[in-house]
């Protein structure tokens, strides 16, 4: 265990970064504050180190929504110079939504970073993401009442935007990265906008030290989301055997079918992520909402246990039919357009 009032050391740095050396070139999101400034800090001096390492390139992305973004883009900018890393700032251009603008942005964000890293030749990003971003990821989705994938909250690597995107700190804690950057005499900014009551995030931030008293800490939290995680896997490998054995035992698997009988003696989780992973396979609108393909699914187990021949529901641009013993799951027709 680590104590959290000292720096983070050269030899956890080396063990943090050490699945970059095989990477040739790596994109950090640095937007100006501690956590990502600290990435960028230790992410240098580890390369420093060493004989050869990637190239780094940071990234700021001023989403327009602050002034004081300009200074803090500049602020990183000759932070990177002096720590001898490229720096690009680039600008979410554009109308900004009046509701949902943190999850906009966010998607703005990514893009725009994915957008660099293609520009750079780079095939990973990284971001500053930590522990205490992780329990409350899981406390939010948990509010959203999400399934055991969602609470499996941020992986350490995932596929976005077509680049491989990297969570080096995802054990490390917000305090931490401070007195990282403290006792190397390094500055940050604070936004505001981190304590706004208006958004959700924000309001459990402030209950965190509540829980905490609780023994929900970010930490345990964190560890949660880890178990989650391994839970999670395993029920996808699970998912995976049982689809393999649906297509041995079906006939006419070809396309998005599957025998109805032998689906119906799968495990409930296990019928319900083949179903969704049939509806976003074939569906155009997007991935199915977890509730709802809960719903459909019980519907579809209801027709098969009382030998309906006939059933026809649509979801996420998905059509998903019961007929001669087969439950059918194709894309749906466009929806017509309502006249003006």
């Amino acid at each position: 265990m680590t104590n959290e009032k000292f720096p983070i050391s050269a030899a956890r740095a080396r063990a943090i970064f050490a699945p970059w050396k095989g990477v040739p070139a790596v994109v950090l999101a640095v937007s100006g504050g501690p956590d990502s400034v600290a990435l960028m800090w230790l992410a240098a001096r580890w390369r420093r180190a060493l004989k050869r390492g990637p190239r780094l390139i940071a990234v700021t992305v001023d989403h327009g929504l602050r002034k004081e973004a300009v200074r803090e883009a500049r602020e990183v900018k000759r932070l990177a110079r002096s720590l001898g890393i490229e720096h690009r700032t680039l600008r979410w251009q554009g109308t900004k939504p009046k509701t949902g603008v943190q999850a906009a942005a966010r998607e703005a964000r990514y893009r725009l970073l994915a957008k660099a890293a293609r520009a750079s030749d780079a095939k990973h990003v990284a971001t500053a993401h930590t522990r205490d971003d992780q329990a409350e990821t899981l406390l939010m989705r948990l509010l959203r009442g999400s399934g055991i994938s969602g609470l499996s909250a941020m992986a350490d690597e995932s596929e976005r935007d077509g680049v491989r995107l990297m969570r080096p700190l995802l054990q490390v804690s917000k305090v931490e990265l401070i007195a990282t950057l403290e006792a190397a005499g390094i500055a940050f900014a604070d936004d505001p906008s981190n304590r706004n009551p208006a958004f959700t995030r924000s309001r459990l931030r402030e209950l965190m030290p509540v829980l905490a008293e609780e023994g929900a800490d970010a930490r345990t939290l964190a560890r949660l989301a880890s178990r989650l995680a391994r839970a999670n896997a395993a029920v996808e490998v699970l998912a995976d055997g049982a689809e393999r054995y649906l297509a041995l035992t079906d006939r006419d698997a070809a396309g998005g079918g599957y025998d109805a009988r032998a689906f119906a003696a799968l495990p409930e989780e296990i019928r319900l992520r083949l179903l969704k992973r049939a509806i976003d396979r074939y569906g155009h609108e997007g991935p199915a909402e977890l509730g709802k393909v809960e719903a459909l699914l019980a519907v579809v187990d209801r027709a098969v246990a009382e030998g309906q021949t006939r059933l026809k529901q649509t979801l996420a641009g998905a059509a998903i039919s019961l007929s001669k013993g087969r439950i059918l799951v194709q894309p749906a027709p466009p929806r017509r357009r309502r006249m003006a």
